[in-house]
């Protein structure tokens, strides 16, 4: 049951952090608000981390390094994706790989779950297919944009990167505190230094944007601590699949406050979202 607490507190941190990245992301390139969030996500981790405490080996922050590249990769191409190709496409994509692809190396290492568990696995994963799904008629009112093979390939990349990130961190030793956690943070942000060298988007921002990105940096904290732990505490599949549900926070947020209209397949997806967490409760 903690890992189901832990997995979900992580979920909402995920959404919030989304919502407030998509935010800051309406006046500013995305890339920007990433060049502040991942810095300050990376201090306060690196501030809490001796306090923490734990025995770090050298494994344990290899697999903190290799979180934090395929993170760093799956944001820009996530990004790169949703400019150039339709939303309505490229997000549940993405999503349907970062909610599946854990879920298929956990059964691949052994992991198993009841029958009731295996149910509540697979609506899970039509609530993050559903939920991520934004209408494309609404979408092709404000802007057309093509799926072409450059949109897949990225969208694709992106998912698996976002897969693979979890997958390492579920590899992270239970006794190395956050010191794996800060090195995925630092070496991801180095990285998001140099993408924003070779976009040229390294202006600062100010502001309403800087505040957001600053709030998207303490919740990414939150939403990555809160993983680390449940993925100590619980298995793989169920706590990335748990973990994946994080869009329909966003799409909360998005209708609570600024008033946006849910689609009847994210109406749908959500109800769907709310078995799937019952349905995994009850089996755990």
């Amino acid at each position: 049951m903690l890992s189901i607490v832990l997995a979900l507190s992580s979920a909402v941190a995920f959404g919030m952090s989304d919502f407030a990245g998509g935010l800051a992301s309406r006046r500013v390139e995305a890339l920007r608000v990433v060049l502040v969030s991942y810095p300050i996500s990376a201090v306060v981790i690196g501030v809490a981390a001796p306090f923490v405490g734990g025995e770090t080996t050298t494994q344990a922050l290899l697999w903190g390094v290799s979180s934090g590249v395929v993170m760093a990769l799956a944001m820009w191409w996530f990004y790169l994706a949703l400019a150039e190709g339709p939303m309505s496409v490229v997000s549940p994509l993405t999503a349907v790989l970062v909610a599946g692809l854990p879920v298929v190396v956990g059964l691949f290492t052994g992991e198993r779950f009841s029958p009731l568990g295996g149910v509540g696995i697979v609506a899970a994963l039509g609530a993050v297919l559903l939920v991520s799904r934004e209408s494309s008629d609404e979408y092709s009112r404000r802007r057309s944009r093509a799926l072409t093979p450059r949109v897949v390939r990225l969208s694709l990349g992106a998912g698996a990167c976002f897969a693979l990130s979890f997958i390492f961190t579920h590899q992270i030793s239970s006794d190395s505190g956050l010191w794996p956690l800060f090195a995925a943070r630092l070496i991801a942000s180095l990285i998001v230094v140099l993408a924003a060298l070779f976009t040229r988007q390294l202006t600062p921002i100010r502001g309403w944007p800087l505040t957001l990105a600053t709030g998207v940096g303490l919740l990414d904290v939150v939403a990555n601590v809160t993983l680390l732990y449940a993925f100590h505490a619980g298995m793989l599949s169920l706590v990335s699949v748990l973990v994946s549900l994080y869009p329909a926070i966003t799409v909360g947020l998005a209708v609570v406050v600024l008033r946006e209209r849910v689609t009847r397949t994210q109406t749908f997806g959500l109800t769907l979202a709310a078995i799937a967490v019952t349905l995994i409760a009850i089996a755990g």
